[in-house]
């Protein structure tokens, strides 16, 4: 167990984004504290909806399983207007990363999943009741003020992520501004136990009057959200009736509907100046709010948590050198820009009040889905933005292919081994680096200095080819996993390119793409855009240097190499 007073990071924050960035680096053997001010976790439903890249990364962490009870999965969202008549729909089926794209859920059951699912690392704590007062970098490490039961505490950390919400009092510490603009309208969000409707599904209603959002959720949970309208305080919400007028026409008895909880809030469209001072960086909703409409500011603070676990895992074990960190802003902060912008976008097609403007929006909407083309394009979600990296820890010098794939995530489809016929691909290479070549054994066409670079790297060498050739043994080279392409999606993959060489990260972004013959001019540099140093860093032993404390799954990938 580390020491109760040094840390590799330091999390400020037990929400979402804190508690899954403490499973990654959990499971990545790196020494974290997570403090939070709270007593316990938030108990009422926040995020109702998780994308296919998040539930992606709790199968990353190992707690896929335990979170998918609390879903709804491939749930369709419709679009109606004032008087009921469908405007558009979202229904997509597609699943590159094998999970739904859309899916009900209730966060504080997702929470407790993240929680529960810390005790599997025995160099990760919590501490409840724990504030953040204050932080100072000294040398290599950050020292931090904390507070609990009015007594103060100074404890040390390599680095320190800021998860701590929209009034973060991390991103306060260290100066950052909050650039944006806070809406004026107000919304009163109201979840009913006993769900009085009963069916799946999620309306969002661009209804003049009063817009509003239905969603159906798991454990018998109807979610509703109401514009507020002018003069209609706080105090208006309280009285009795008032939210069973706004249920009228909605549920067949308003007056006899359960609440679990009502709150009104307001939408923000906000994003720090900077993710990363020195040794201090932010994430999800301390690094970026955004409008409810696309239910992406959970799913974007994952993404943070995601992206960065990572970097702090391998700078942390010495692998990289610190200089990697930078690549966190670099990357995150356009995608996170584009959902902000699309989520404030929908918001301003949903809120019109004034009926002649919603009357021309419903036209173009309505118009707009008789077109197969556009209606594919709304239906099938192709309007959400994807992470696409243009820059960081990544190199697109060697791809051949345009338009590139580095910078994007790859594909996930089900494989197979000899031994093992049908597992999910990111499951088999394991959760760190891994390099996969096609139709090749990767000893046989990698130099002595790029196989190096992918020891120390602690990349798994993966030869993949479709499934009829699994008998070949060729390749059956010990540092060497081969697996069967029995869907044919990785071989679609490299149908539509010409790079047959791809190395992921283990967030699943591709880092670098090439022929054959430049696999090894492309591992060069990969590493270099990722700050692989020469020989692992000295020190003390970090949990992440060694296997004792990991989970199998872990211990596996980043030694794969060097057994």
């Amino acid at each position: 167990m580390a020491s109760r007073n040094q840390w590799d990071v330091l999390v400020v924050g037990a929400g979402p984004v804190g508690l899954m960035l403490a499973n990654l680096l959990g499971g990545y053997g790196v020494r974290t504290l997570v403090v939070e001010a709270r007593e316990a976790l938030i108990d009422y439903p926040r995020g109702v909806g998780m994308d296919d890249e998040t539930l992606r990364i709790f199968q990353a962490a190992g707690l896929v399983d335990e979170v998918l009870p609390h879903t709804v999965p491939n749930q369709f969202m419709s679009f109606v207007n004032g008087t009921g008549k469908l405007l558009a729909e979202i229904s997509p089926t597609a699943a590159d990363f094998h999970w739904p794209k859309r899916n009900g859920f209730v966060q504080p059951f997702a929470d407790q999943v993240l929680l529960r699912g810390l005790g599997r690392f025995a160099h990760v704590e919590v501490r409840w009741q724990t504030t953040m007062v204050g932080l100072a970098e000294a040398d290599d490490t950050v020292v931090v003020q904390l507070e609990s039961a009015g007594q103060s505490s100074e404890i040390r950390a390599s680095y320190v992520v800021g998860a701590d919400g929209g009034r973060s009092a991390t991103r306060r510490a260290v100066g950052v501004a909050f650039d944006g603009q806070s809406s004026s309208t107000r919304w009163l969000v109201v979840d009913l136990e006993n769900d009085p409707l009963g069916r799946p599904g999620a309306v969002v209603g661009a209804d003049p009057r009063r817009p509003y959002v239905c969603v159906s959720i798991p454990h018998g949970i109807r979610r509703f959200e109401f514009m507020l309208k002018d003069g209609e305080t706080d105090e208006t919400v309280e009285q009795p009736g008032f939210i069973a007028s706004l249920l009228e026409g909605k549920v067949p008895d308003p007056q006899s509907v359960s609440v679990l909880r009502s709150r009104v809030y307001i939408h923000h469209s906000r994003i720090a100046a900077d993710f990363r001072v020195g040794r201090v960086l932010l994430a999800g909703d301390a690094a970026h709010l955004m409008p409810v409409w696309q239910g992406q500011g959970y799913n974007s603070g994952i993404r943070d948590a995601s992206n960065l676990a990572w970097k702090l895992a391998a700078v942390s074990s010495g692998r990289c050198g610190d200089e990697l960190l930078d690549s966190y802003d670099m990357e995150r902060r356009g995608h996170a820009l584009a959902m902000i912008r699309l989520s404030t976008l929908v918001g301003r097609m949903i809120s019109p009040t004034n009926p002649i403007v919603a009357g021309l929006r419903d036209v173009v909407l309505r118009a707009a889905s008789a077109v197969p083309a556009v209606k594919r394009y709304l239906v099938e979600m192709r309007f959400k933005p994807m992470p696409t990296f243009t820059r960081g820890a990544l190199s697109t010098g060697e791809s051949t292919s345009s338009p590139t794939h580095v910078g994007r995530l790859f594909p996930q489809p089900r494989v197979a081994t000899r031994q093992q016929p049908d597992l999910l691909l990111d499951d088999l290479v394991g959760p760190w680096f891994s390099l996969l070549v096609w139709n090749n054994d990767p000893t046989a066409i990698l130099d002595d200095d790029a196989r190096d670079v992918l020891r120390r790297l602690g990349a798994r060498l993966v030869a993949v080819r479709p499934a009829v050739q699994l008998g070949w043994p060729d390749q059956d080279h010990e540092d060497v996993l081969v697996i069967g392409d029995t869907t044919g999606r990785l071989k679609r993959w490299f149908d539509q390119q010409s790079d047959s060489v791809v190395l992921l990260r283990p967030d699943r972004v591709v880092a670098g793409a090439s022929p054959a013959q430049r696999a090894s001019a492309m591992v060069r540099a990969v590493a270099a855009a990722a700050v692989v140093l020469p020989e692992r860093g000295g020190g003390h032993e970090s949990a992440s240097t060694s296997s004792a404390e990991q989970p199998d799954r872990t211990a596996d990938s980043l030694d794969v190499v060097e057994q």
